[in-house]
């Protein structure tokens, strides 16, 4: 038997009412924007916000034999900020590979490659100077231009850029060569940095742990490969019928429409000369997406494709496609997965329609799992057990939202995206498999480091972290943290401000203050109590039974929190018949500071032991969580 007790202490505040940075620290930089108006105490984006975006024209022609990525690109850039832009930052990502580059993981020398060679920038009317150091200087990933030309508040400059690289045959990063004539290219374009109302330029450097922080822009790519290779990318392809044969043409328009899967490319496809259609011995693949912050494509001449339509309204559907080779284990059945996520988080958690009209799962032939996200494509290795491929794929389908509908800095605060990825398949999995055995893993992976020199705060910027700390605080202590703010608020008033804090800002960057806010003011609840200890303090959660009184008709139980990192209470009583009845105390127990709880229970036979706890709640000194009745 189980009863579940909910203790209500709602602080009651006022909407005018600011959730003062005396009860949350705000560093300097960001508490600025605040003073300037372009972020707001309730968590919307103040009257003052702007943020800056791209247009990107790019033209690529891939040599398949040597790797070469050669392009030129246009890009409009849009400088919607108050500043006069001095200099501009460029990414080079691709520099990561590059000899001499800072790296947080090792690279065989094989996989060393000479990097991005650009061959010419202008900006404006100015072709840059690309030999003068004064001019042009690059940083591992980073290229910094002074312009001599400045770019006016609210004005547009064009920027064009000729370059190329290899791609690594040995060695893959998130992207890469997966066999002779397959890769994923992502982080490949000279793309221009962020310059928000934070920190200005973003010029942390991308040396391969922490991920990225891009604009929303527009991409308009064109790729042209040798004609027996398809492409798949981010957006939505414009010239199917210059490119597929129409044989697969057909089954391309099919899988459009079809609520069943349909196997567009099947293994008796890969060696047809009908496959792809050229007139000559190239094709010129067109993409198009708006509104994204990055774009990434897989080229192949032997790669399965299945496709599916989903539909999310009646107005919205998703193309869902997989790609994979014939020997895969598990992506047969990923278009379906992945049709079936979709559908689950559209709604339930996080009830909002998924945001792009096409999605791309990707499977790199790897056996040994693990997957990265872009907009509109994922890119996953194998699972033998099928619980864990549909586990990865919901994670990275989960991505979709955060960081590519919602833009948030996963350079600095990766537990806004990949904390967020972790907890939206809770549900979904817990439905598959009876247990929520997605977030006992995250409990025993946080219990055993909590309290550890290696247990960071999520706040503290992730690009400082070591590894252990960083899978830390930025998967395990939040997805746990959001979980129990689920279980605690309820689902209903939990998915009211998530799903406000997405419509906020979807399509802009928000700061963790701009959700914590959100959500103190849409639950009118003063919520700092619980994101101090979850995501601002060095701690630990550790319940203990710290006293028992035991009669004939009652037992009187006090709960002690040792640690300051709040957790749900769940006590267990055993009778000597072996029946059990549990009772379960959401988080807000300890919402009003106190450090203790006391517990009546009116018995219903001879009580034997009392257990404190769950696998599936943190706690980091388990050995004071039995009481033996003697």
């Amino acid at each position: 038997m189980a009863r579940r007790f909910t203790i209500l202490f709602l602080f009651i505040i006022s909407a005018n009412i600011t959730f003062s940075q005396e009860e949350l620290f705000i560093p300097r930089n960001i508490l600025s924007a605040y003073e300037k108006g372009t972020r707001s105490y309730d968590g919307k984006s103040g009257a003052e916000y702007w943020q800056n975006s791209s247009e990107y024209k790019i033209d690529v022609t891939i040599y398949p034999d040597t790797y070469l990525i050669d392009g030129s690109e246009e890009i409009i850039y849009h400088n919607n900020s108050p500043d006069t832009l001095k200099k501009m930052v460029l990414r080079l990502y691709p520099n990561i590979f590059k000899k001499g580059s800072a790296r947080d993981y090792s690279i065989i020398p094989e996989g060393i490659t000479d990097g991005v060679t650009v061959k010419k920038i202008t900006i404006g009317n100015t072709e840059v100077d690309l030999k003068n150091p004064g001019s042009y200087k690059v940083s591992n990933a980073l290229a910094t231009i002074s312009l001599t030309e400045f770019i006016p508040p609210n004005s547009s400059v064009k920027v064009l850029v000729d370059w190329n690289f290899n791609l690594s045959a040995k060695a893959t990063l998130r992207m890469g060569v997966y066999d002779s004539t397959t890769a994923l290219v992502g982080y490949w374009y000279p793309q221009i940095s962020v310059y928000d109302d934070i920190d200005g330029w973003d010029t942390n450097n991308y040396n391969g742990q922490v991920e990225f922080y891009n604009d929303f822009s527009s991409f308009d790519v064109e790729i042209t490969l040798s004609n027996n290779f398809g492409i798949w990318a981010t957006g939505e392809l414009q010239n199917p019928e210059e490119v597929l044969g129409e044989k697969i043409f057909q089954k391309y328009l099919q899988a459009k429409e079809s609520d069943s899967v349909v196997r567009i490319i099947t293994a008796d496809d890969i060696n047809s000369p009908y496959t792809f259609r050229s007139k000559t011995s190239t094709n010129t693949w067109i993409f198009k997406a708006a509104d994204v912050t990055d774009f990434a494509f897989v080229f192949s001449d032997h790669y399965l494709w299945d496709g599916v339509n989903v539909e999310i309204d009646i107005d919205k559907n998703v193309f869902v496609q997989a790609i994979y080779p014939e020997q895969s284990p598990d992506f047969h059945d990923v278009a379906g997965i992945s049709k079936d996520l979709i559908i689950n988080y559209s709604n339930d958690v996080p009830g909002i329609n998924f945001p792009f009209p096409s999605f791309i799962a990707f499977n790199n032939g790897r056996t040994s799992g693990g997957g990265m996200e872009f907009p509109m494509m994922i890119n996953d290795g194998s699972y033998d057990i099928k619980e864990n491929t549909i586990s990865l794929t919901a994670h990275e389908i989960a991505h979709q939202y955060f960081p590519f509908y919602v833009g948030t800095n996963e350079q600095k605060y990766a537990f806004m995206d990949e904390g967020w990825a972790s907890t939206l398949p809770f549900n979904y999995m817990e439905n598959l498999t009876g247990k929520n055995s997605r977030l006992i893993g995250s409990v025993k992976v946080y219990e055993n480091i909590a309290g550890t020199e290696d247990d960071v705060p999520p706040i503290l910027s992730s690009v400082f972290l070591s590894y252990s700390s960083y899978r830390n605080s930025g998967y395990d202590r939040p997805s746990i943290a959001y979980y129990f703010l689920y279980d605690m608020l309820s689902k209903e008033i939990f998915l009211e401000a998530l799903q406000e804090f997405i419509n906020r800002w979807n399509g802009k960057h928000p700061t963790p203050y701009d959700f914590f806010f959100t959500f103190n003011e849409v639950t009118r609840q003063n919520l700092n109590w619980f994101w101090k200890p979850w995501f601002f303090e060095t701690g630990y959660p550790d319940l203990k039974i710290d006293d028992v009184s035991v009669n004939d008709k009652k037992v009187k139980i006090k709960i002690k929190k040792v640690g300051i990192v709040p957790t749900p209470v769940k006590v267990a009583l055993t009778y000597e018949d072996d029946y059990k009845e549990t009772f379960y105390y959401t988080t807000e127990v300890w919402m009003d500071g106190k450090d203790s709880i006391t517990i009546e229970v009116e018995l219903k036979g001879i009580l034997k032991e009392i257990t404190l706890g769950d696998i599936s709640i943190p706690d980091s000194n388990r050995d004071n969580n039995l009481f033996v009745v003697h």
